[in-house]
């Protein structure tokens, strides 16, 4: 099997790709049509253009994570393969203009699962070998990714075709999970560490600005940290009269008072590749 390093722009999954080479490394970009959220740098612009193969104007998680990237595949020495199929506006509209939410997670399929998925389809045999990013100490994650493969491999519905004008779909072998952080009892203060002194540039937090798994306190965070993107979300939940939590908005959130003293224990993580799934 071909071994695939499903890549996230977090410290924990850049850690597997600079200490468990892989025949793949892959990595799915959240992009936005918004030109409010223009990535300031028109070169490096282009440079993310030519890698996805469309238009990049921004993305959705803080724009560092463009750097990381670009560090990370210098830094280990192996190309990274960019994906991005619809852009986050398209998705909503997609899913009837609702929000994800803790309920329908669908930002995480469309954006991270689906095209790395297809691209191992047309790029490689199936099945591969697809390490997750999942700490020791995430057991209970990597044990209900587990669950879902029958005779150890995860089975996924594949676009195959087409025909009239409609797409074809099958259900195909896909995937075997590993989790070689669990395997080698490797936890968070490992990864901080080897981080440290390297010449790659990681966000504050990695992921959507606005995720809906954040709690309020962390979301008012990112909404002076990012407040761009952080925009983004209030004119989405406005613009398609949902909001992604009950009885919570972004505006109001926004509208928070800023708590001074935070620290990164105050907040969840979630750096393991597929937005922690």
């Amino acid at each position: 099997m071909k071994t695939v390093n499903s890549l996230s722009g977090g410290k924990t999954s850049s850690y597997i790709a600079a200490n468990y080479p892989a025949d793949y490394n892959v990595f799915a970009l959240v992009r936005t049509d918004d030109k409010k959220c223009l990535f300031p740098d028109s070169k490096i612009r282009q440079i993310v253009s030519d890698k996805i193969g469309t238009e990049f104007i921004g993305t959705l998680e803080e724009d560092a994570i463009i750097y990381t990237m670009l560090d990370l595949e210098q830094f280990i020495g192996s190309e990274i393969i960019w994906l991005s199929a619809n852009t986050f506006e398209n998705v909503i509209q997609k899913h009837g203009n609702y929000l994800p939410n803790i309920m329908s997670r669908f930002c995480t399929v469309d954006m991270k699962i689906k095209p790395i998925a297809q691209w191992c389809y047309e790029n490689t045999e199936l099945p591969v070998k697809m390490r997750i990013g999942f700490r020791a100490n995430e057991l209970s994650r990597a044990n209900r990714m587990i669950e879902r493969q029958v005779n150890g491999i995860e089975d996924f519905k594949f676009k195959v075709g087409e025909k009239n004008g409609r797409n074809k779909w099958k259900d195909l072998p896909y995937r075997q999970v590993e989790f070689p952080l669990i395997k080698d009892a490797i936890f968070k203060d490992t990864i901080e560490n080897y981080w440290k002194g390297k010449p790659v540039r990681f966000a504050y937090q990695n992921n959507c600005v606005g995720c809906f798994h954040r709690s309020e306190l962390m979301l008012k965070h990112m909404s002076n940290k990012a407040e761009k993107q952080f925009n983004w979300f209030i004119e989405m939940e406005q613009k398609n009269g949902c909001t992604f939590k009950s009885g919570i908005t972004y505006e109001r959130i926004k509208s928070y008072k800023t708590q001074l003293e935070l620290f990164d224990e105050d907040f969840t993580d979630c750096d393991s590749g597929y937005c922690g799934i």
